[in-house]
C-alpha cells in the first residue's frame, strides 16, 4: 500500500492555521466530509473519540488522528503543514506542525493496519521530515510525502 492510494492531491494542505487540536480536527474533517459525503460533526466525534484513549501525537511534531467508519469502502487521508504549531498532547510533549488525518472502514483490518503502518513509517523518517517542513507549496509537500 502506497499513500497515494488513500490520499489525493486536493487533500494535502499548507499553512494550515488552527489554535487547537479540536479546531485543526474540525478544519480537517471538512474536506473529508465532503469527498465521502459524511458528517463532519460526526467525523469529529470519532476523531475526538479516539483522542481520549490516548493522543495520536506520535512525536517529532507529527500526528495521526484516525478513526474507523461503517460507511467507508477503503481508507481515506488529508495531511497537513500547520503554519504554527499546536499543542497536540503528543507522546514527546513537543507541539504538532504535520497532521495526516486518516479515515479507516471498520471492516477491513488489514488495509487499516497497511496505511496507518504507510503513514507512520514515512512520517517517522528524519529525512522525510525536513523534506516536508522544506517544501514551499501543496504540490510539492504532496510530492514528497508521495515519494
Amino acid at each position: 500500500m502506497k499513500i497515494s492510494d488513500f490520499l489525493s492531491r486536493t487533500e494535502t494542505l499548507v499553512n494550515v492555521r488552527a489554535a487547537d487540536k479540536e479546531e485543526l480536527l474540525r478544519q480537517l474533517a471538512k474536506p473529508a466530509a465532503a469527498k465521502l459525503q459524511l458528517s463532519e460533526d460526526d467525523i469529529v466525534a470519532e476523531l475526538l473519540k479516539r483522542e481520549g484513549l490516548g493522543s495520536t501525537g506520535m512525536g517529532n511534531g507529527v500526528a495521526i488522528p484516525h478513526a474507523r467508519f461503517p460507511a467507508l469502502k477503503k481508507p481515506f487521508g488529508v495531511m497537513a503543514r500547520l503554519k504554527r504549531p499546536i499543542d497536540f498532547e503528543a507522546i514527546d510533549g513537543q507541539p504538532v506542525d504535520l497532521v495526516f488525518l486518516l479515515l479507516l472502514p471498520t471492516a477491513a483490518e488489514g488495509e487499516q493496519l497497511g496505511a496507518l503502518a504507510c503513514v507512520a513509517r514515512k512520517l517517522r523518517s528524519p529525512a522525510d521530515l525536513t523534506k516536508l517542513r522544506g517544501t514551499k507549496n501543496a504540490p510539492d509537500f504532496y510530492g514528497a510525502l508521495t515519494a
